[in-house]
């Protein structure tokens, strides 16, 4: 199964001037994408390394193989760092670009128009358990700063001892129901491997990457009546912790565009 390596990245140049730089070496990113804000936050795994970061995290980049030593021109670009390696299945790897293109491009008419659920949101006072609150509905419906278009939400995963069955369950109901309902896809799921990286010391089991047509597509899903069935049923009884980050993907031939200006 092969290694992938998810990585943080808190930058002191702005990310064009870092994305040309990093296009002059081998690396092949199966995601580069920027950093838009956390949806919820770890309450205890990498808690301080995640979050007690100042300035904050700017890019996402995840490739194949283990952590690539930078060469200086492009370390000289990166403030803060943070990394984790995960096994994926060859067969995910293999597919993965050609896939991910048409989700970020879709062909016209093949994203699910939204449901009702916004119309009678079902809210929480604190997004936190995936559940939709007031400030995350706001900050989706107001277009200040949040994202148009697809979004790539990076989830890490740390399971109850015996609970990872449990979970799998609401894995079901997300790909075949809830989820894909509105769009919803977990695109790249892969294992954490023990002692690699910074996460890989402290206890996270899985990470995922999961797929939204629009930030407006995850609202009406967390504001549903059937996804909350499956999240309290299954997915929160199973979570020792989890965290998840909002992230838009970068088109490498803009930026590098961008940074020739």
């Amino acid at each position: 199964m092969p290694v992938c390596t998810v990585e943080l990245l808190s930058l002191h140049s702005d990310i064009p001037h870092f994305l040309h730089h990093l296009q002059q070496t081998s690396i092949k990113p199966l995601v580069i994408a920027r950093v838009i804000r956390w949806i919820i936050k770890p309450t205890h795994l990498s808690k301080d390394a995640l979050l007690n970061q100042n300035p904050p995290w700017d890019l996402l980049l995840m490739y194949e193989g283990s952590q690539f030593e930078f060469p200086s021109s492009v370390q000289s670009c990166i403030q803060k760092q943070w990394s984790i390696q995960v096994g994926v299945p060859s067969s995910v790897v293999a597919s993965f670009q050609e896939k991910n293109t048409t989700l970020l491009y879709p062909p016209s008419r093949s994203v699910p128009p939204l449901t009702a659920s916004l119309s009678k949101p079902q809210k929480t006072g604190s997004a936190q358990s995936l559940e939709l609150d007031d400030e995350l509905h706001q900050w989706i419906t107001s277009g200040n700063d949040a994202p148009r278009g697809a979004v790539s939400m990076l989830n890490l995963l740390a399971f109850h001892p015996g609970k990872q069955a449990q979970y799998l369950k609401y894995g079901k109901a997300f790909a075949e129901e809830v989820g894909k309902r509105r769009g919803g896809l977990a695109k790249l799921v892969g294992k954490v491997i023990p002692g690699s990286g910074d996460g890989g010391h402290d206890g996270w089991d899985e990470m995922a990457l999961a797929h939204y047509p629009s930030l407006e597509h995850f609202a009406d899903m967390l504001a549903s009546e059937d996804y909350q069935r499956a999240n309290h049923e299954w997915r929160l009884p199973s979570l020792k912790d989890t965290c998840i980050l909002c992230t838009s993907e970068l088109n490498l031939g803009q930026e590098e565009g961008k940074a020739r200006l």
